[in-house]
Parts: C-alpha cells; sequence; structure tokens
C-alpha cells in the first residue's frame, strides 16, 4: 500500500482540505469474485453498511467471504474532498478513510455478525494507523445507513470496550456515524486480493472477541 512519511495525522479541514475533483470513478460495476453487482442498483431488500478497519484490500476480503453478504466494494468515506483518488486519500489531504461498502442479506446474516467480523479483525484502538499502516486513511470507522444500524453499532462498541478494557487495552477511537457520501476507489482497487492472491494485507486483531451486547 502507499505509505506515508512523517505526514500530518490531523484531518484537514474544510479550509485545509484538497480542492473537489470533477472527474467521478466509476469501477465496473461486477464483483470479480461473485458477479454480483456492487454500485446501485442491488436488490431492494438488500442492506448497506461501509467500514474502515486499515487498509481496504485485506478487510474486503474479510466481508466477501461471509455468507449472506451479495457484494462488496472498496472506496474511501469520512472526508471533505468530492470524488477524492487514491493519492489524495494516501496524502491525508482529502480527509478519508479507506472503507469497504458491505450490500447484505439481513435474513441470511445478521448485523451483528458483521460487527463481529469488524471487531474481532483489527485494532480499534490505534487511532489513526493499523499496524505498520501509519496516516488518517487507516482509521477505523463504522458508517451505518440507518438509525437502527448506528445504534447496534455503538452498544456494540461499549460492549467490545468493556472487553478491551478487562484486556488492558486503550479507549476505541473508531468513527460510528450515519454514512453521508462513499467514494468508490479505482478499479484496481476492487476485489483486490482475488485478483492478487498474494497481495499485501497487514491486518490483525488485539485478540478479543466481539460478544453481543445485551438486550
Amino acid at each position: 500500500m502507499f505509505q506515508l512519511k512523517k505526514k500530518s495525522l490531523k484531518l484537514p479541514d474544510a479550509d485545509s482540505a484538497l480542492p473537489h475533483r470533477v472527474t467521478v470513478i466509476q469501477p465496473a460495476p461486477e464483483h470479480f469474485v461473485s458477479g454480483n453487482r456492487f454500485v446501485e442498483p442491488v436488490p431492494a431488500h438488500l442492506q448497506k453498511v461501509v467500514f474502515g478497519l486499515g487498509c481496504f484490500w485485506g478487510a474486503e476480503r474479510l466481508f466477501w467471504k461471509l455468507d449472506g453478504v451479495f457484494s462488496t466494494a472498496a472506496g474511501y468515506a469520512g472526508g471533505i474532498t468530492e470524488n477524492p483518488s487514491y493519492e489524495d486519500v494516501c496524502s491525508g489531504g482529502s480527509g478519508h478513510t479507506e472503507v469497504v461498502l458491505v450490500f447484505f442479506d439481513s435474513e441470511k446474516i445478521s448485523f451483528q455478525q458483521l460487527l463481529s467480523t469488524f471487531w474481532d479483525s483489527h485494532d480499534p484502538t490505534q487511532g489513526m494507523q493499523q499496524g505498520n499502516d501509519l496516516g488518517t486513511q487507516y482509521r477505523s470507522a463504522i458508517y451505518t445507513s440507518n438509525v437502527e444500524q448506528l445504534a447496534e453499532a455503538k452498544a456494540s462498541e461499549a460492549a467490545f470496550q468493556a472487553t478491551l478494557s478487562e484486556m488492558g487495552f486503550p479507549l476505541i477511537t473508531t468513527e460510528i456515524s450515519q454514512l453521508t457520501d462513499f467514494y468508490y476507489a479505482e478499479d484496481y482497487h476492487q476485489q483486490y486480493l482475488a485478483k492478487n492472491p498474494a497481495g499485501y494485507c497487514g491486518l490483525a486483531g488485539t485478540g478479543a472477541c466481539y460478544k453481543q451486547a445485551a438486550g
């Protein structure tokens, strides 16, 4: 992945962010693994959620392998610059984090199962990095598509924090909010580890296991 060298780990504001781009990134809409669409329109019964847990190459693979997940896509969210490029995001100037868009069938997989995969697969206490990957684009995030998901995500954070605290970890730094804008990453990033099986994946969990919040 693109490596930052002594770049600011502070998010830009509207005045300091990179200028918007006019060109919209439009990857081929069919998933390389499943053949299902990951660009809307998708079947109406599906729900969607966006997760950021470090480098999106390995993160996307985690979710496309789950039964009940219809499709996934790599992208950018949580920032300021419209239609950012990969270079924009890696510079820290757009304010976005690398994320995975997940379309899922709630009759086949619960939102709680997705949250379990999210919490168990990275360290949500590291702020602007994951392992050796340093930069604002590697920060942890959950961007929900409805208020029910938002409430579940916040409850899950509290439950996982209790587990992490027992193990001596610091406070969770994950951003949790309603999704505003999602921008697709360039086509070569989509399902990257299916196209490049020996490609980089630096994800590592804390060793803690998420337990669903009571109620």
